[in-house]
């Protein structure tokens, strides 16, 4: 259990599908451990196996609203309202920036925990927006896909100036 090192925007790692889980063992255990404790190193609020270069379908968020960290294997979502939200959104493989990304207000999420039994949450708010945020990156979909080329440009123009300054110190 420990802090792994970070899959980094452009790695192609990031736009690939993560495998489902087919086996809940001790090693899904210490991989979703690896997952929070990098996830708060990072720090962040959601993490993707991919984010650390573990190709499989486990998300842990840990949310600021205080119900504590949750692990979900191979989630899916099975519903979305037609009702949008606009949140900011940021990766912790793209660190210091974030952007406005539109997403559905509600979502139902089916998902299995540590032992593989199935689940279903229904969410909304800032959890819901983390859902269809984390299993996009399990599709292979990162965040920046979600925006328009002009607003992606954009985005990457002030990753690159941050770059530029970390490296310049």
């Amino acid at each position: 259990m420990s802090v792994q090192p970070i899959v980094f925007f452009p790695d192609q790692r990031l736009r690939q599908c993560a495998a489902a889980v087919t086996t809940f063992d001790s090693a899904l255990r210490t991989l979703a451990q690896d997952l929070l404790d990098t996830m708060r190193a990072a720090p962040g609020i959601g993490i993707t196996g991919p984010h650390i270069g573990a190709m499989h379908r486990v998300v842990v968020l840990d949310l600021p609203d205080g119900s504590g960290p949750k692990t979900y294997v191979n989630p899916e979502l099975v519903w979305l309202s037609d009702d949008i939200v606009q949140e900011e959104e940021g990766s912790i493989s793209l660190p210091g920036v974030t952007e406005d990304v539109e997403r559905a207000a509600k979502v139902h999420v089916r998902y299995q925990d540590l032992d593989g039994t199935f689940h279903m949450e229904e969410a909304d708010g800032l959890r819901a927006v983390c859902h269809q945020h984390e299993i996009d990156q399990l599709n292979g979909v990162f965040w920046l896909q979600k925006l328009s080329s002009l607003r992606r440009n954009r985005v990457m123009a002030r990753y690159a100036k941050l770059q530029k300054s970390k490296n310049a110190s």
